[in-house]
């Protein structure tokens, strides 16, 4: 039996307002156990990943039915599906260019465990990460390097806010995100054999001259304060970026890039 949508003309149902907090609010989204997923590239690669799907809210004005099955696909019959006034969509929706549809998914939980490890593996671990734009452009490095896993210690965001999820353009869903403390990523990394690597302003030591063989682990801090003493203590090495301007330092997306992709270069860009 296919599902029906459900008609929402006002701007002031509770369904709409409850979306829309949750949209504003991570312990909203947090106490519900959802994420918020806009934008057809996001939804499409949600759907590839195997989410669940609890509400699909769609503008006809904007998309139609037969649209939003096909960009769902077996997403679609689970769900309680809605069918949304352009007003009404206006207030659930944060972009224009949403491709006028938005759904309530379950937030997706991965342990440390689940990664997998290949003798050549290259894992992303970022400490402290505080802007959601910077973690969904880093998730886009992850995913176009093709890294084993990406891994967010202790983070002062969600990790599915719904600006990362837009800025990652869905990646976050194509890699691997797992969150662990310091403590269990540690563990996790010498349990495993997997040398860290601490991208470090004072390190002595540039990731160009820098043994990046088997499995390792590039580790970097926020754009503030760079990495705590704790991830700088423990690291294998401590490698830095050559800097021949006047800046001492770059944005910690575009660093990710430079050595992630540096590490999969001395792999042929295939760390299976």
């Amino acid at each position: 039996m296919q599902t029906i949508p459900i008609p929402i003309s006002s701007t002031k149902n509770p369904l709409i307002k409850d979306i829309s907090l949750m949209q504003a609010k991570a312990k909203e989204r947090k106490k519900a156990g959802v994420i918020i997923i806009e934008g057809k590239k996001e939804i499409s690669l949600a759907v590839s990943a195997g989410l669940f799907f609890r509400k699909i809210l769609y503008c006809p004005d904007i998309i139609s039915v037969q649209e939003v099955r096909e960009l769902t696909g077996t997403c679609y019959d689970p769900a309680e599906v809605y069918a949304l006034s352009a007003e009404a969509f206006s207030r659930i929706s944060y972009r224009e260019t949403t491709g006028g549809i938005v759904v309530v998914a379950d937030e997706p939980h991965k342990e440390l465990s689940c990664l997998k490890i290949s003798e050549q593996s290259v894992f992303i671990i970022l400490e402290a990460v505080e802007k959601p734009g910077n973690l969904g452009a880093i998730c886009r490095v992850a995913d176009a390097a093709k890294v084993s896993g990406l891994i967010i210690c202790d983070p002062h965001t969600d990790i599915y806010n719904p600006n990362a999820i837009r800025s990652a353009l869905g990646c976050v869903f194509t890699v691997d995100v797992v969150q662990a403390s310091f403590e269990e990523t540690r563990s996790w990394l010498k349990r495993n054999g997997i040398r860290s690597f601490a991208a470090e302003l004072n390190a002595s030591e540039f990731y160009h001259e820098t043994d990046l063989s088997g499995k390792i682990a590039l580790v970097f801090g926020t754009e503030a304060t760079g990495l705590t003493a704790k991830w700088i203590d423990e690291a294998d090495r401590r490698i830095k970026i050559p800097m021949g301007g006047v800046i001492d330092s770059l944005n910690v997306t575009t660093s990710v890039a430079i050595l992630t992709f540096e590490a999969m270069r001395r792999r042929n860009f295939n760390p299976d």
